[in-house]
């Protein structure tokens, strides 16, 4: 996991979805983010569109439990990487 990757998804939280601080932590889960599903949802087309791509539903389904923010990482990190040696 990339601390850039990290710090723009707590970015994210902190600025556009009032998350505290508190939260912004590796371990923890999407679902213990205080969201709903639909600014959860909200919450992963946000961070699409900040590093300019998608994440397939298999690779990670918001909604799936246990799902926390290094996990998060490591698929925008894999995916960054796979896009980036296709070129």
């Amino acid at each position: 996991m990339s601390k850039e990757t990290f710090t723009t998804i707590s970015n994210i939280l902190e600025q556009k979805f009032h998350t505290p601080v508190t939260l912004l932590k590796h371990e923890t889960a999407l679902s213990d983010l205080g969201l709903d599903s639909l600014t959860l949802m909200e919450f992963v087309f946000a961070v699409e569109d900040a590093f300019g791509l998608r994440i397939p539903e298999e690779k990670l389904d918001p909604r799936q439990v246990g799902i926390t923010l290094i996990n998060l990482c490591n698929v925008i990190d894999e995916i960054q990487e796979n896009s980036a040696s296709a070129h």
